[in-house]
């Protein structure tokens, strides 16, 4: 087996007159032909297939793209002969570390070399013998690549093929790969960075805002006014226990309570928009007949998953968590809010001010998740909730009925919010 190709990438992309003209014709449809697809695992799938179509010896082709995305390092887009759809796989962050990357030819081309290569029926190669390339001829494989996929600023990828046929690639095999190569990389860059933005918008304003931003909602005051369940929520105490923790304790604390409130709510169909410090802001838009009823489910896990998280902290020596939710329904106007320079998309209006004055009541009140009497109504729930009465709210002429939430709406009406 070889470190480097035989012939190496600088001769397959030789200025030879005798060039295999199916290689041109593929690149000529990557560049031309495939503007309207936004998926790179798409075009992927059906370049293998031209290839296949065009005689080269295509068995087996993958794209490995290191990504922006706070839980995955990387992803690998593997396609295999007969296949009509490309495997998606993501890797944590982490996996760098383990011995199947360490051990693996990957890891040797993402160390410095420029290309690896492996004969696989070639009995008297030699090279590393890495378990990929055992796996690769129990499938039947012979011969097996890894090139450069080359981004604008250095950004350095990978693409690898892999042939079935006895002696696997050819010298003009190698050549119709390096016509594709360049190509490959611009299209497979445009759709990169495309998924890129998608991400990180998702990351940053959740997936309901972002798809509303990249579908043009760019201008301040953009947006319309929806129903929605509201929820916002506040950690107890904070100020004081971010003065007595460490920091790393702090952020480790606040990302255990993120993840306790926040899965929940997002497993329920609920956009998180907005994080305040130690609070957050959620919808349930009421497009959703089923919002109330998610909404409520989501609380009782979050407080199931709460519990758990004051177990830890208590074993850890550190005081149990405290925290107030506030819930409420009503129209809200949902969009871009700021500066003319600076937006914030988010959602504004009365019915997210009286969930705000709800939470704030819960330290009054004493009882960590207070709904008020729209909700609960909607939500048909009256039955399972205990009416507190009557209380005055801050900035509201009249008093408005709470309602307190105190355990599992697993048998919540399932119309509500119909």
């Amino acid at each position: 087996m070889q470190s480097l190709l035989n012939p190496s990438l600088a001769e397959a992309r030789r200025d030879d007159a005798t060039r295999p003209m199916q290689g041109r014709k593929i690149v000529d449809w990557l560049i031309n032909e495939t503007r309207g697809e936004r998926f790179i695992d798409n075009i992927f799938v059906e370049m293998c297939e031209r290839l296949v179509a065009a005689g080269v010896p295509v068995a087996r082709a993958s794209l490995h793209f290191r990504i922006h995305h706070p839980q995955w390092i990387g992803a690998r887009i593997l396609w295999r002969k007969g296949l009509s759809e490309a495997e998606l796989q993501t890797y944590e962050y982490g996996i760098e570390d383990t011995e199947q990357y360490l051990n693996s030819p990957l890891h040797e081309f993402n160390n410095g070399a420029p290309e690896v290569r492996a004969h696989l029926d070639d009995p008297a190669a030699g090279g590393p013998q890495y378990p990929l390339y055992d796996e690769l001829r129990a499938s039947g494989l012979t011969d097996y690549f890894i090139w450069p996929l080359e981004h604008t600023l250095g950004k350095r990828h990978a693409v690898t093929f892999a042939s079935d046929r006895p002696g696997g690639f050819s010298d003009d095999d190698m050549a119709v790969f390096a016509d594709l190569l360049p190509a490959l990389a611009l299209v497979s860059e445009i759709r990169l960075k495309n998924r890129f933005a998608r991400t990180l918008l998702e990351t940053y304003v959740g997936p309901h805002a972002s798809e509303q931003i990249l579908a043009g909602a760019t201008t301040r005051g953009s947006g319309v006014t929806v129903g929605a369940a509201i929820l916002i929520c506040d950690l107890r105490d904070f100020t004081k226990l971010s003065d007595l923790w460490p920091r790393d304790d702090v952020i480790e604390l606040l990302n255990g309570y993120f993840d306790a409130m926040c899965e929940p709510i997002e497993r329920h169909g609920g956009e998180i928009l907005k994080f305040m410090g130690d609070g957050l802001l959620a919808i349930f838009p009421l497009s959703d007949p089923m919002a109330c009823s998610n909404l409520l489910s989501a609380i009782s896990e979050a407080q199931a998953a709460l519990a758990r998280l004051n177990e830890e902290n208590v074993q850890k020596g550190h005081e149990p968590l405290g925290y107030g939710i506030g819930v409420h329904v009503g129209d809200v106007m949902y969009g871009n809010i700021g500066s003319s320079k600076r937006l914030d998309f988010t959602v504004i209006g009365p019915a997210v001010n009286i969930a705000s004055r709800l939470e704030s009541l819960t330290k009054v009140i004493k009882r960590p998740i207070l709904l008020s009497r729209a909700f609960v109504e909607m939500a048909r729930c009256q039955g399972e909730l205990e009416n507190l009465g009557s209380h005055p709210v801050r900035g509201l002429d009249e008093p408005i009925d709470v309602f307190a939430f105190s355990g599992n709406f697993a048998s919540a009406d399932s119309t509500a919010g119909a």
